[in-house]
């Protein structure tokens, strides 16, 4: 009877189904209404998605001119397109100009020694490497290959051209993997076989090919010549590596007969090794051996760079294996005698990107400092580090004859570039203005301040007043928790979690750079492994208490935690042991289940560090600080939102946190992108994203009293 009833109430579903407009099948729920702007000028999310980014500023040879991308975003369109922009440094109050070239698509321009503008465009029908002699100058295309190139570098003669495409790495040529690829797709069969991980990495499935470098000659006319030499055949690993890597991890040596690139030997092992060597190519035809410079060193190698006079090679190394957040040391390698030494030994800052000033005495780098990102200069004879710009995040830096281009953003504004000369004393000099309709926005005031954390070691955080603040109001607040964790919410723009649009919306907003941190020293940011749950949690009380204490203004009882990655997990872990704090929680693709990462994500050398061995090694590590185990405390409203496309905290994770809420009657919300990773990029999502959880605030948050 039981199977009768079923099979008769299926009809009759189906039957209402057909009865039904088709529209009213997909009614997704309504999202809750967000707050109003503070002020009619109010900067906000709106705002943010659709501003210009600017970045990857490139100084000509002469310091002549600087070329920089601009993405421009279409919300309607649900796209964001890219042009080539460049300033003429030389005339005083010059205006940018867009360059022709972006017409039919332009990206990641770089200078040749010889003056030329080389850059990459679709526009043949394959992503390859094209030039202008001049800015003005018709277009020359550089690179024909029958594969799109991720990644080139041009010698530094100009006369050769390296370049990274992903390649089958057992078929015979570059030709053989093409028709390889070719064949794969015209199989009937769909099953993917794999005998070894990355089953999948950050948001895509392995397909097998790996990312291998090819040099070419550049003939007079400026065109590629002759077959393409496979420099890194029969190397077991991807340059660049996936899935952010670029051509900062390879380079021709200093006379263009050699390339040196950084790589991790792929094989069993490659998911829990952070062992990236520096590899040298034995000339430039492909002959299957190498030399490992940097054999010494199990840990990270990186970012290699030739002195000027070419007798020295300067490089970035962690020094623990396994470790992805260690700080990255600056060796010097002589180049005749192999030996290294390091320099800046006591400066406890991690280097980033590194340059060689033009006479060899100096090197440059960007490093994590108290909240800010800054410009260093880091003498190569002694190791004596300088500060050379202030507050603020420098994501990237260009030398001129008599200074430095960099581009710059804050927690108020989005990148520009700058100008500082060499002698650092005065204000930098703004060279663009990429959004100049912000200039009439209304952003929320904001200052640094301290506290004492866990073991009464200081703790830093920002608060940031809503925009049109009033004296003497309370005001909802805004708890951001940052991801990583080994992270920073410090003096920066964001095109995701955007401290300024809550504070437009009317929200103050509280951010605590817990133990974990980066940019306080090593040793803080190493005091989160292996204690998730206890020591950042005690700073963010104690930093919550710290804020409301100083700032009169904060709500205290009215009050929303957000965060994602480890900044979702927090969310989790506060539900069940912080439970009475906020009146609601939001938790963007966050752990719920620790043991469980252990056997789902892709790069297992984060959670094997990060919880002290494996999980049946260590399974105490993995438990210890699980939110699944407090599930039985949870009470506070939750909004659960997760890429499915994300391999780093897969669907799994969200799915779990949800049933947790529903199962316990919790009021809870669920929002799953299919095409998005860990982060949301498409801007129709990013719109919905906002919309949810502004949304979700006012549900739960009163306005300011």
């Amino acid at each position: 009877m039981r199977h009768r009833s079923l099979l008769s109430a299926a009809c009759a579903a189906v039957a209402l189904m057909s009865a039904v407009p088709a529209l009213a099948l997909v009614q997704v729920p309504p999202a809750p209404v967000p707050a109003a702007p503070a002020t009619p000028d109010a900067f906000t999310y709106q705002d943010m998605i659709t501003a210009n980014r600017l970045g990857d500023p490139q100084v000509s040879p002469d310091g002549r001119y600087v070329v920089y991308s601009v993405t421009t975003t279409d919300v309607d369109a649900n796209s964001r397109a890219g042009s080539l922009w460049i300033l003429d440094l030389t005339t005083p109050d010059a205006a940018p100009r867009r360059l022709a070239i972006s017409d039919q698509g332009a990206n990641t321009a770089r200078w040749g020694g010889d003056g030329n503008l080389y850059f990459l465009s679709g526009k043949s029908g394959a992503s390859q490497v094209w030039r202008v002699a001049s800015p003005t100058s018709a277009p020359v295309q550089v690179t024909n290959l029958p594969t799109d190139v991720n990644a080139y570098r041009i010698s530094p003669t100009g006369d050769k051209v390296a370049v990274s495409l992903a390649v089958y790495p057992n078929a015979a040529d570059l030709n053989a993997s093409v028709e390889q690829g070719k064949a794969i797709a015209d199989q009937k069969t769909t099953g993917q076989v794999y005998d070894r991980m990355f089953v999948r990495h950050w948001d895509t499935w392995n397909d097998h090919t790996q990312n291998h470098l090819f040099v070419q000659s550049i003939g007079r006319d400026g065109k590629a010549t002759g077959t393409p030499a496979w420099v890194t055949k029969g190397f077991d690993g991807d340059t660049p590596s996936k899935p952010f890597g670029d051509e900062s991890e390879f380079v021709f040596t200093p006379a263009g007969d050699a390339v040196v690139f950084s790589a991790r030997l792929a094989g069993q092992t490659e998911p829990w090794s952070t062992n990236f060597d520096l590899w040298k190519t034995n000339g430039l035809s492909g002959d299957g051996t190498f030399t490992n410079l940097t054999d010494d060193n199990d840990a990270w190698d990186t970012g290699p760079v030739f002195s000027p006079d070419g007798r020295t090679l300067a490089y970035r190394a962690m020094a623990r294996p396994g470790f992805e957040a260690d700080r990255y040391q600056i060796v010097l390698m002589d180049l005749e005698t192999g030996q290294k030494r390091e320099i800046a030994s006591n400066w406890d800052r991690s280097a980033d990107t590194l340059q060689w000033s033009r006479d060899g005495q100096t090197l440059y780098t960007t490093a994590g400092d108290v909240g800010s990102t800054k410009l260093f200069s880091v003498d190569a004879r002694n190791g004596v580090v300088t500060p050379i710009t202030g507050a603020g995040h420098v994501s990237a830096f260009q030398q001129t004859p008599s200074g430095f281009v960099f581009a710059q953003d804050s927690l108020r504004e989005p990148g520009d570039l700058y100008f500082k000369t060499y002698l650092g004393r005065e204000m930098p000099r703004r060279l663009t203005q990429s959004n100049p309709a912000f200039a009439a926005k209304s952003f929320g005031e904001y200052e640094q301040f301290s506290f004492p954390g866990w073991n009464n070691e200081t703790v830093h955080g920002y608060v940031i007043k809503p925009a049109g603040y009033v004296e003497g109001r309370k005001y909802p607040v805004a708890f951001l928790i940052h991801g990583g964790p080994q992270g920073s919410f410090g003096d920066g723009w964001s095109y995701r979690w955007n401290p300024e649009t809550y504070a437009g919306a009317g929200y103050a907003v509280v951010m605590i750079d817990f133990h974990g941190s980066t940019g306080y020293g090593q040793a803080f940011t190493d005091a989160i492994s292996q204690h998730w749950g206890d020591r950042p949690l005690e700073d963010l009380q104690k930093g919550w208490a710290a804020a409301q204490q100083k700032y009169s203004f904060l709500d205290g009882d009215n009050a929303c935690a957000l965060g994602a990655s480890y900044g979702g997990y927090m969310i989790n872990w506060i539900a069940g042991n912080w439970s009475n704090e906020f009146k609601c929680l939001v938790n963007h693709d966050g752990v719920f289940d620790t043991f469980g990462m252990g056997y789902s994500t892709e790069e297992l050398w984060f959670t094997e560090w990060e919880y002290g061995g494996t999980p049946w090694d260590k399974p105490e590590g993995y438990q210890k600080f699980n939110p699944a185990n407090h599930v039985e405390n949870w009470k506070t409203p939750m909004l659960v939102v997760q890429g499915d496309r994300d391999f780093r905290i897969p669907t799994a994770q969200g799915l779990s946190t949800f049933t947790a809420l529903q199962r316990r009657g919790i009021d809870s919300r669920l929002i799953v992108f299919p095409n998005e990773n860990h982060w949301v990029l498409k801007p129709a999502n990013s719109l919905q994203w906002h919309n949810e959880v502004f949304g979700w605030l006012n549900k739960y948050l009163t306005p300011a009293q």
